[in-house]
């Protein structure tokens, strides 16, 4: 599908109408404003002393350094293995991303108060959420740089380093949830944007190299075994203490919707890169 220039750019109008929808709905919206800080509010009611550590740790890792440490590494990967266009093309993602995110920010800039924060509140140039839209680009990133028969598995733990971080900054009371949403997109937008002009600069210009090897088959054992395995910790948490999770969810049901949706839009981002773009010859 990504193999030629016009999906991608398709998809990355589909995704900057999403981004435009977000906002509007985050910042303008009663209704949705409200159900924002109630998923909020479930994400902080699960946060304690001896998890603030981890979840810090979790949230710095799409710090500015590592971002621009993991831009560098993608880079040099992806001109190793000879894909001249996607090395030219990641660091100028890593920085459009970054830049757009900051920009937005300070624009788009407006007090969104809620009382049960008290003297917590989320600053005013929150939307969208910088550490989300660097956890996403770099975990889109490392897709397209990856081999083809590696991109279902880097895939699989892209997506669940980028909703690590958001649910980590969520849960640390950093960001709305709207804002983890608007990061996605803004890094979406750009990979895909990024997919569009590679496909048409290897139809217009063919490089010398050849096809990559398409004809491989992917191997998506690995990719499962990773999905298995992030289920099967999320079903050991749920069956350690049934009661309490079913009684939370009961009380933080705008909780629970927002949270699966935050998961189902980074799983749905993974999987169109790891199974949609196949560079020929980028």
């Amino acid at each position: 599908m990504l193999r030629r220039p016009g999906p991608p750019l398709l998809l990355a109008a589909l995704t900057a109408t999403c981004l435009a929808l977000t906002g509007v709905l985050a910042k303008l919206v009663p209704l949705t404003k409200q159900g924002d800080a109630r998923t909020l509010d479930g994400f902080v009611d699960l946060n304690a002393p001896h998890l603030t550590r981890a979840l810090n740790a979790i949230a710095h890792s799409a710090d500015p350094r590592p971002y621009a440490l993991t831009g560098a590494v993608l880079a040099l990967v992806a001109l190793a293995r000879g894909r001249w266009r996607v090395a030219a093309a990641v660091p100028l993602i890593f920085v459009l991303t970054g830049t757009t995110t900051e920009a937005l920010k300070h624009l788009l800039a407006a007090p969104r108060f809620d009382e049960w924060l008290g003297y917590s509140q989320i600053a005013a140039a929150s939307w969208p959420s910088g550490h989300s839209t660097a956890a996403m680009t770099m975990a889109l990133c490392a897709v397209i740089v990856a081999p083809p028969r590696a991109r279902p598995t880097v895939a699989a733990l892209g997506g669940a380093f980028a909703l690590a971080v958001a649910y980590s900054i969520l849960t640390l009371g950093w960001h709305f949830p709207s804002d983890v949403f608007g990061g996605y997109l803004v890094a979406g937008t750009y990979v895909l944007l990024a997919i569009s002009a590679i496909s048409a600069s290897e139809r217009r210009w063919p490089s010398r190299r050849g096809v990559e090897a398409g004809s491989r088959p992917v191997d998506l054992v690995p990719a499962l075994g990773v999905a298995l395995i992030g289920a099967g910790a999320a079903a050991g948490v749920a069956l350690a203490r049934p009661r309490a999770l079913l009684e939370y969810a009961a009380v933080h049901t705008t909780f629970v919707v927002g949270a699966l949706a935050i998961a189902g839009l980074a799983t749905a981002m993974a999987v169109v890169m790891a199974t949609g773009f196949r560079a020929t010859r980028a």
